[in-house]
This record gives C-alpha cells, structure tokens and sequence, in this order.
C-alpha cells in the first residue's frame, strides 16, 4: 500500500499586483499556517520518501516554514514545473511516474489541480472527509491517501481512501 500526502501552499500575499503570479511569496498568515503544519506533522510523526513540489515562490516558502518546525527534511525535494498550475491528469501522471520504492509520496501544489487529484483518487471514508475536500481544500490544507496499490503506476481514480485532513484553522 502507497501513501500520497497532499499539500495545498500557504496563504500567499497579494501586496504587489503587479508581480507576476508564480513569484508571489507566502503573506504573515501563511507563514504562521506553514509552521503550523510543520509541527503538526512533527507531532504526527509524518514522513516522507519523496516530495514533488511546484517551483512557483509560494510552494517553496511554503516548504521553508514546514521545515522551521518539522526539522530537516530527510527526503529529498524535486521541483517539478508541471505542478504549476496542472490539472487531475497532468498530477495522475507525475503519480504514476514516481518510482515504486517510494511509499510516502509529498506533493506540494495549488489548487484546483490538488483539490481535484484528492477527490479523484479517493471514495467514500465514512467519515465525511472527501466530501469536506471537495467542498474546500484552503491554503496549507493538507490530505493523506492510502492507495490500495503495490506501484505508483496502478494508481487509479477512487482507488484511495484519505486518512488524514488536516486543515490550519483546526491547529489555531
């Protein structure tokens, strides 16, 4: 069984409009949220073989904060171009390319892509989870999937189940 864990970037700041959209930074709130979330899953005791993250400022601001509380990282990073701004195929496809002695899989992005690779993988939990993430997933929310799959590259739609959903607002 794969484990994905999805995260959405920080709260991002809007001061200058004119500033192209990938090199927006992360605003105060999304620094705090990003912290938060790293020592949340300190606490956790979440860990990962492999992140894949865009490269857009936010998404690496994002990791700088997890990383202040969290500690470092013991995986390594690959900042992958077509997380900015993918859509649910484009995600799927990074998924299925992951090699398979990777069992925890971090991807850091931006919504909708996110929102909508989480809801596509996963079904029904009983617990009302996957209806919360199709509802919202905000900034520094974060998903983790169980994947009934023995590779990376038999991961199917609604072939996961979200076990955790860990949303900021909660660790306030």
């Amino acid at each position: 069984m794969k484990r994905l864990t999805v995260l959405r970037h920080a709260k991002s700041s809007w001061a200058e409009p004119n500033r192209d959209d990938f090199d927006r930074p992360l605003n105060d709130r999304g620094w705090k949220a990003a912290r938060r979330m790293g020592l949340e899953l300190k606490h956790r005791k979440i860990d990962f073989d492999l992140c894949l993250a865009s490269p857009a400022a936010r998404v690496r601001e994002t990791l700088d904060g997890l990383s202040e509380t969290y500690g470092d990282f013991q995986f390594p990073i690959t900042f992958e171009e077509k997380i900015y701004l993918a859509d649910t195929a484009t995600l799927l496809e990074l998924v299925r390319d992951v090699a398979d002695d990777v069992e925890r899989l971090l991807i850091v992005g931006h919504n909708p892509g996110l929102e909508r690779l989480v809801a596509m993988l996963t079904r029904d939990d009983g617990k009302g989870l996957r209806d919360e993430v199709e509802h919202k997933f905000p900034t520094a929310a974060l998903a983790v999937i169980e994947v009934a799959a023995e590779s990376w590259s038999e991961v199917d739609p609604a072939g996961g189940k979200i076990v955790e959903l860990i949303f900021p607002k909660e660790l306030d």
